[in-house]
């Protein structure tokens, strides 16, 4: 079967629909034909030293044989090296490379088992004509070895390429190379990737223990807000549309009002969810654009205080949570009385200046789960005054319906998670659908809603349900989803909608420097 090559640029602009724009650096990097070591020096202004962590030759595996072209076999030089600063020794670059021994020439083999030679500087000390050929650009999270080896966090973004060296027809080697997302950038700028959560909701809107609200849910990998923030002399927003735009245009200004900074900032918004989905579009938004500025002006200011300030939180800890942690999270909700800071029921728009709930549970949300999300683009959505009529409307919800949601809380959800029992969670997440505020915000949704939820189950997901006030609805499976995206589409008839296939985000909002 032939080995398939990609086009860099566009592998280049799916990542950057992920994670904002990659400087022209790291662009270079991913998608150059000549010598990497070479690139870095110059980048750098400074000497490169290889350090080699493993060399040995070993018989190809079928993985092997297949991206070598070996239909035989043969032997296979495995080399792991790190590619460092020679006078800071920081490592800079990670690379993997796979050789067919039998297509050395004897000399070529001394070099290359020698420890202190870039591979690059060897196809060129031998004259070695050849040609790379791109076979993938992803990207990824580090995993213990490569936090160590960068010395990074656990979880944070990798960029990888794997490519090539054809010489006479065939392959002569098979190189991937690594480094920090973080990396090659000149820190003129900070970007914020902030993820979208799925509210299941609110724990106890009786309030009768003197606390009220409460929340579940879960943080998402994709759809995802991201805002890039640069200097400049006035607060100034581009990109969104004019809602988004207005929201984090107040979000970065209370921020820096808070401070007394007189400064501004460009504020680009590369991407943001789609407002009142039920996704957490404004919480999103709010704490992107805000700690793009802290981190702008390299101002200390935690996510719960930048959420307090730009009047975020005041109802529900989950998007706050979500863009801290990540993961599945329950937070405990606020005081509540006369002369608590929750005097009444409302909304988190309608609670300004109320701090966000503390989050009293957090867990991975389990990797193998798949999310289906099924977004209609529904005219009647509830947001502003509707949303606050509700609350005074519907509120105190009973308290048997509360108590009854805390034990599906306590007794399947946060065990199945812990667990990774599918089953156990859904059973709970299920019958969170039918109880307390969450059955009231279903019942105020038009036909097409409950239907959606219906048919995915029907079509295989083990639970379904609303985000928030909608018109969100999600389905988690640990299998295919096609089986339940078609079902949503049957459902859906035709009212448009927007169906996307995700996971869980368990390391919250992803923060760097942009050149």
């Amino acid at each position: 079967m032939p080995v398939e090559t990609i086009h860099g640029n566009t592998k280049i602009r799916q990542i950057e629909g992920d994670v904002g724009p990659l400087s022209t650096v790291q662009k270079i990097l991913l998608t150059t034909d000549g010598s990497v070591t070479t690139l870095l020096e110059a980048f750098c202004s400074e000497k490169m030293a290889i350090s080699t962590l493993l060399q040995e030759i070993v018989p190809a595996d079928s993985r092997q044989k297949e991206i070598l072209d070996l239909p035989d076999g043969g032997a296979v030089n495995f080399r792991v090296v790190n590619i460092k600063n020679a006078r800071t020794h920081e490592v800079l670059l990670h690379a993997v490379s796979e050789t067919p021994v039998s297509r050395l020439e004897p000399e070529w083999q001394q070099d290359l088992l020698r420890a202190d030679i870039p591979i690059g500087r060897i196809l060129a000390g031998h004259r070695i004509e050849a040609r790379r050929e791109l076979l993938d650009i992803v990207l990824v999270r580090a995993d213990g070895e490569m936090s160590r080896t960068f010395r990074i966090p656990p979880g944070e973004f990798l960029l990888t390429r794997t490519y090539r060296i054809i010489h006479r027809g065939a392959p002569l080697m098979n190189i991937r190379e690594t480094f920090p997302l973080r990396s090659f950038t000149r820190n003129a700028g900070v970007l914020v990737k902030a993820p979208a959560r799925i509210h299941l909701g609110l724990i106890d809107l009786h309030g009768g223990l003197a606390r009220v609200d409460g929340g579940m849910g879960i943080a998402l990998s994709h759809p995802s807000t991201i805002v890039e923030a640069r200097f400049a002399a006035r607060v100034t927003v581009r990109g969104g549309d004019p809602e988004m735009n207005r929201r984090a245009l107040e979000s970065v200004n209370a921020v820096l009002a808070f401070r007394g900074v007189s400064a501004g900032a460009l504020i680009t918004i590369h991407q943001s969810l789609p407002a009142h989905s039920g996704l957490g579009a404004g919480t999103s938004l709010a704490l992107a654009a805000a700690r793009a500025v802290t981190g702008l002006y390299q101002i200390d200011m935690t996510p719960g205080e930048i959420a307090r300030i730009t009047g975020r939180g005041g109802t529900s800890g989950i998007g706050t949570g979500a863009f801290e942690h990540g993961g599945f999270l329950v937070d405990g909700g606020h005081y509540f009385g006369k002369t608590q800071e929750k005097k009444e029921f409302l909304p988190s728009s309608s609670s300004r200046g109320v701090p966000p709930p503390p989050v009293t549970a957090r867990h991975p949300f389990p990797e193998e789960w798949k999310i289906l999300l099924v977004i209609p683009d529904l005219l009647s959505k509830v947001k502003g005054r509707a949303e606050m009529d509700i609350f005074s409307r519907y509120c105190p919800v009973p308290e048997d319906e509360v108590g009854s949601l805390c034990r599906e809380m306590l007794m399947r959800i946060l065990p199945g998670i812990a667990n990774h029992d599918l089953d156990l969670f859904s059973q709970g997440i299920n019958e969170a659908q039918n109880l307390g505020f969450k059955k009231v915000e279903i019942s105020l949704q038009e036909r097409i809603i409950p239907d959606l939820i219906q048919s995915l189950r029907s079509a295989g997901a083990p639970c379904a349900g609303m985000s928030s006030f909608g018109p969100a609805v999600f389905a988690i499976t640990d299998s295919s989803t096609a089986p339940l995206e078609r079902a949503a589409r049957e459902t859906l008839g035709g009212t448009a909608a927007s169906v996307i296939t995700t996971t869980a985000d368990n390391h919250g909002a992803y923060i760097r420097n942009t050149d």
